[in-house]
């Protein structure tokens, strides 16, 4: 790795960010380029990259790190993963707009009587926020991992993803601590289980959630990077590629919440089912296990890989002797997970069908009128 260091060209105190590159001579084998973007805050640091290109290996990206300032492992992802990045946006984008869509104009139709019905509704406005801004991710990705959109959208794109998705979350334990007091405790709970305490709730943790991810909209979220003589524009905000020790502290506390709520929601749950597992509260035990196999589904797939794949990414962000081949393992882990966490906007529609009957009856109907219509008729 190439020390770079950090040069006033200007014989002045350093007002703007300066991006310049250097062509540097090396053997017949490859050619090597060093870009450096000098940025002037309330510390001085200068950002790095080291592109080269040889014949055994094309665009090695590595990065020198300050000790003012650790910044992200910025890597161009290859062409066909992009493709199968974009893809996978778009089948998640066919499949959970219409269906949280529908979910949305059912739940905003019937009163708010109950917390549940206000938790769903309120996780389908998160999930369809959240899907509706996949296609800016599609065309950074079809586009190989090049930003058009500038800076600004790069900050609200990454800002509105991350607020909807840890909503979303949040809106899943609200529900999950619901049906635990509904089934464990469904007398000392009427007075608790109001919709009016519901909505104080909801309100609470949007305002909680969008002051928590408020730093994503004030800091600079564009990287730029030279590979093969091209200047390439990065959104490191879609993917939180650029990270801090205290972000170790910040996803810690942001998961563990909603896992510990969870998990041990479940546990008495369950332990309270095996009492009426010989009574008559078949339909209550049915629904209840639905709902944990569906939410346990959604949280395992969705959110535990991206979290437990992000504690290892920011504390290996702290080591500044890491290998080009561990960066971009790390790089590729940190988008398939955070990719990975789209998949809870298809898969609520799959819970509101079994928890929500409204939403059921509406979607059968659809079907139903749709398959008597595709039947001939008979004389």
């Amino acid at each position: 790795m190439i020390p770079c260091r950090t040069t006033n060209l200007s014989k002045g105190p350093l007002r703007k960010p300066m991006f310049f590159c250097v062509q540097l001579q090396g053997s017949l084998s490859q050619s090597q380029t060093l870009c450096c973007y000098h940025v002037d805050y309330s510390v001085f640091f200068s950002l790095c990259v080291f592109a080269t290109s040889s014949r055994q290996r094309d665009n090695r990206i590595m990065m020198n790190y300050t000790e003012e300032a650790r910044h992200g492992f910025y890597t161009k992802g290859s062409h066909h993963e992009n493709i199968l990045f974009a893809s996978f946006y778009i089948l998640v984008f066919v499949v959970a707009v219409p269906g949280n869509t529908l979910a949305l104009w059912v739940f905003c139709r019937q009163a708010d009587t109950s917390p549940s019905k206000l938790f769903l509704k309120h996780l389908a406005i998160a999930d369809v926020s959240y899907v509706l801004i996949l296609p800016m991710r599609m065309v950074y990705h079809f586009s190989d991992s090049h930003w058009p959109f500038g800076e600004v959208p790069c900050r609200l794109v990454g800002f509105l993803f991350y607020l909807n998705m840890y909503c979303s979350l949040y809106f899943m334990t609200c529900i999950s601590l619901d049906r635990l007091l509904a089934l464990v405790l469904p007398l000392r709970s009427r007075s608790m289980r109001k919709a009016s305490y519901a909505r104080v709730v909801v309100v609470i943790l949007w305002v909680t959630v969008t002051v928590s991810m408020a730093p994503l909209l004030f800091s600079k979220k564009q990287t730029m990077i030279q590979v093969d003589n091209t200047t390439v524009v990065m959104c490191n905000q879609l993917y939180l590629e650029k990270t801090s020790p205290n972000a170790l502290v910040s996803t810690t506390v942001a998961f563990s919440i909603p896992l510990v709520t969870i998990v041990v929601s479940y546990i008495l749950i369950l332990l309270k089912l095996k009492g009426i597992e010989q009574q008559e509260g078949s339909s209550i035990r049915d629904k209840a296990i639905r709902m944990i196999i569906l939410i346990m589904v959604n949280f395992l797939v969705a959110f535990v890989p991206y979290h437990l794949n992000r504690f290892i990414y920011i504390e290996r962000h702290t080591h500044s002797d890491m290998e080009t081949v561990s960066i971009e393992a790390l790089a590729l882990a940190n988008r398939v997970t955070s990719a990975l966490t789209c998949l809870s906007g298809a898969l609520d529609p799959i819970m509101y069908f079994f928890l929500a009957r409204t939403y059921q009856s509406i979607l059968l109907q659809l079907f139903c009128r749709d398959r008597r219509v595709d039947q001939p008729t008979t004389t």
